[in-house]
């Protein structure tokens, strides 16, 4: 196993170390919080008068995004979030806006220079060298996946090819002709690479010879099955390396090559909290613990976030140091609080249902829809599941069974399937949504 680190410094830094770091950090970003955010003067209010360790802010109130989206209305375009001169703003970005208004997102040069720093970490224990040629497919418009994960990818010394999204069949003349060995995107659009290749090109996926595909916005990643299909079939190895939110870091953390979990890869730029659903307590990070991740930055300019809640639900599947020779520990995103829904009296959330999906490449592509009529609770989980390509239509029934049968016994709620034609559903080139309201 390659112990080849970008910052080995910081990536093999010892846990003691590490928290000495962070305090020496957090005073000096606190100092800087209490002083210039005023949205964090009112919000705290006596507590800003204080110094306050890393330990202490366990005391503080957690923020919101509606917060931050309302302090944006009240004071646009950036609302009293922002801690900075207006001029030390020098790149915008706004936020999906896929759970409600997007936020718009203000960044200052030493800014950009933290988020390219950890994002290019982040590329790099995923596999992205520098004699790589790596095509990056992700919206440039506004969003932080374009070209902020564009900057991130050329940290790694790869060079780097702005293609974005759209014109898929330019995008495999332009990988045939530049010799592009690695390819950044979400994980559902090789589905629609695949459709052009044999429609348009009378080519297999292998055929364009890529050796790495950097993946992220979706779930699903940490299937090993779901990925060794996508292997075998594209020839590249698949990392899930981009797990970040815009409004904290475009990206916090990355597979490596030893494991299929996430790696959390910036906390010399983060301070992280796992807090129990149920109470709100802060829970120690060793293995098995499961709470929503909480965010503070340890430096930054702009719009620094103390105790951020993210609404992502994180199980730790590693405290202690991994194959790879990193020290941070290693977590799977294991569902998010704002898309929980109840199936009599039980929580669900999407993304566990995604992995049992994805974890039948046999039955089914992959591809899927939950359909939720009305607030809930619900009687079932209702869902359209696309067969798998080399199901023939009579054996759909029987694979509807056994995905009903896995998903009741892995999260305990009854399910009902409708099998599709394989490619029914639509395939996307940015985040695909699993939901379906009606």
């Amino acid at each position: 196993m390659s112990h080849d680190l970008l910052h080995p410094s910081i990536e093999t830094i010892a846990p003691r170390r590490l928290a000495s770091m962070q305090e020496e950090k957090w005073r000096r970003q606190w100092d800087y919080v209490r002083s210039r955010s005023p949205f964090y003067r009112q919000k705290f209010a006596a507590a800003v008068r204080s110094a306050l360790t890393l330990d202490d802010i366990r005391s503080l109130p957690l923020t919101d995004k509606e917060e931050l989206r309302q302090a944006q209305e009240d004071e646009p375009p950036f609302g009293s979030h922002l801690a900075c001169e207006s001029a030390d703003v020098v790149r915008i970005h706004h936020t999906s806006g896929t759970t409600g208004r997007a936020l718009l997102i203000a960044n200052s040069r030493d800014d950009l220079g933290v988020i390219a720093r950890l994002g290019a970490r982040a590329f790099y224990a995923a596999g992205l060298r520098p004699s790589d040629r790596v095509v990056h497919c992700l919206n440039y418009q506004l969003w932080t996946g374009g070209v902020t994960d564009h900057m991130s990818l050329e940290g790694t010394g790869a060079a780097v090819i702005p293609y974005g999204v759209g014109g898929t069949r330019r995008l495999i003349e332009t990988i045939r002709n530049l010799g592009v060995t690695a390819i950044s995107c979400t994980p559902s659009y090789p589905a629609t690479l695949e459709q052009v290749l044999r429609t348009d090109f009378d080519l297999e996926p292998r055929a364009l010879g890529l050796r790495l595909a950097l993946f992220g916005g979706e779930a699903g990643l940490d299937s090993r099955r779901f990925r060794q299909t996508m292997e075998d079939k594209w020839g590249f190895a698949v990392r899930n390396a981009n797990f970040g939110l815009s409004e904290v870091m475009s990206i916090i953390a990355s597979q490596c090559e030893a494991t299929t979990d996430l790696h959390c890869i910036a906390s010399d730029a983060l301070f992280i909290e796992l807090l129990d659903p149920q109470s709100g307590e802060r829970l120690a990070i060793e293995d098995g613990a499961c709470g929503e991740l909480v965010c503070t930055h340890l430096g930054k300019t702009c719009q620094p976030l103390v105790r951020y809640r993210t609404r992502d639900v994180l199980t730790v599947t590693g405290a202690g140091p991994c194959a790879c020779g990193r020290t941070g520990f290693r977590f799977r995103v294991t569902g998010r609080t704002d898309d929980m829904f109840n199936v009599r009296g039980i929580n669900v959330f999407p993304t566990a249902v995604q992995k049992i999906i994805v974890d039948y490449p046999s039955l089914a592509s992959g591809h899927f829809r939950i359909r939720l009529a009305g607030p809930g609770p619900y009687e079932r989980i209702e869902l359209r599941v696309e067969a798998s390509a080399d199901l023939p239509r009579e054996q759909w029934a029987d694979a509807a069974r056994q995905l009903e049968h896995a998903i009741g016994d892995a999260i305990g709620a009854s399910a009902r399937i409708d099998m599709l034609a394989y490619e029914a559903l639509p395939r996307t080139e940015g985040k695909t949504s699993i939901i379906e309201r009606g």
